[in-house]
């Protein structure tokens, strides 16, 4: 194991020097974590409307719809809603200060008593297509209510002729008042989900994970063609213990570039890991996953240039393929389930698992078969040591 050691520090030192792996490692994943969540950080959180209501009726059937149906859209965070005159509202629209405007004519109320057609306006801006449609989904929403309001007044007539205006009236508003108003249904993600900053940064860090650790175990290969492994082999030093000093490279080079990342992620995007000792464990098993694999592409590569070629394909595929650069777990089917034999995706979902909150027992599945990833390719890599280090 002294041995082992030696050469793992021997590495370290050469690679403390190389400037190509201070960029992989930690610089290029960072850079891009920063430009993706600038990119996509503000699609993925959602603003609330803006709204604005003329209520040119001032009756009790109009302030049912501005209080209660627009007032429930503001309790729920998705829309702010201002009361203001048609041509303001109008104006903003047109403007783009406003997504759309409802628009309740005077003489409302007397129309919903009536047979006449009642008229909910909305006028939407051609920027704010989402907004507009959401618009007129609620307004079609209040109106369908008040068909019952209508059918409700229509028989109080048929049953009792000679109903005074008023009296109509007072009929039309206490069934407008019965009218259950727009239902607003908070539906729970099925899977955690990591917010953009976090997502983005954890993504970029395990995706060049693989890069960063083939520093370590690529090096047996550059150094077999460079005649320096036959030295190595020379010493009364195992061939295994030489393995192990190339792994440990690669496990020190891996823990450092993704806590670097994780607290400059922290410190500088505003990004939330979650339990510190859930990602730590994650971080761990996640870099002996990553090792294992490159290890093994290594022991099958014959020269220096192939095992880097192998290694960036290999790398880049299952970064595809785990969610590197979009969640791949949460389109479901059938690339959800091929994400799950790539650390990305387990590594990702356990740090999604922690943003459920619970501590980091929630990590632990992933934890586990990241883990059992590293063991099988570690096992394999070591198995192969005498193709590896063969002179």
């Amino acid at each position: 194991m002294h041995a082992s050691l030696l050469i793992a520090a021997k590495d370290l030192r050469q690679r403390v020097r190389d400037r190509s792996a201070f960029l992989l490692a930690i610089v290029v994943p960072f850079a891009l974590a920063a430009i993706f969540s600038l990119l996509f950080g503000p699609a993925s959180t959602p603003r609330a409307f803006e709204y604005a209501v003329v209520d040119q009726d001032h009756t009790a059937v109009s302030r049912t719809f501005t209080d209660e149906v627009l007032g429930a859209l503001q309790e729920q965070g998705v829309a702010e809603v201002r009361a203001l005159d048609e041509e303001q509202a109008r104006a903003g629209v047109r403007d783009g200060d406003l997504d759309a405007a409802f628009v309740l004519k005077s003489g409302f109320a007397a129309d919903v008593a009536s047979p006449r057609p009642a008229e909910l306006g909305v006028v939407g801006s051609a920027d704010s297509p989402t907004a507009t449609v959401v618009a007129r989904s609620v307004a079609r929403s209040y109106v369908r209510g008040l068909d019952a309001a209508r059918v409700s007044v229509a028989a109080v007539q048929a049953s009792r002729p000679g109903l005074t205006p008023a009296e109509i009236e007072r009929v039309a508003q206490e069934t407008v008042h019965g009218v259950t108003p727009v239902a607003l249904e908070d539906v729970s993600a099925t899977t955690r989900v990591l917010d953009t900053k976090t997502y983005f940064a954890a993504a970029m860090a395990v995706f060049f994970l693989l890069f960063t650790v083939q520093f370590g175990v690529s090096s047996l290969v550059d150094e077999r063609d460079e005649g320096t492994l036959a030295r190595l082999l020379a010493a009364p030093v195992r061939r295994w213990a030489i393995l192990v000093g190339k792994l440990i490279t690669s496990l020190v080079l891996g823990i450092v570039s993704l806590t670097v990342l994780m607290v400059a992620s922290s410190v500088m995007l505003g990004a939330d890991w979650g339990d510190p000792l859930g990602v730590a464990l994650l971080i761990v098993a996640g870099v002996l996953a990553g090792t294992g694999i490159t290890s093994v592409i290594a022991s099958l590569a014959r020269t220096s240039e192939q095992a880097g070629a192998w290694q960036a394909v290999v790398a880049v595929t299952l970064g595809l393929l785990g969610g590197a650069f979009f969640p791949v777990r949460q389109a479901g089917g059938m690339m959800a389930d091929l994400s799950l034999v790539t650390p990305h995706a387990w590594f990702l979902g356990g740090l999604g698992d922690l943003a459920g909150g619970g501590g980091a027992v929630q990590a632990l599945p992933s934890v586990a078969v990241l883990l059992g990833m590293a063991a099988v390719t570690i096992g394999i890599a070591l198995l192969r040591t005498g193709r590896v280090v063969a002179p």
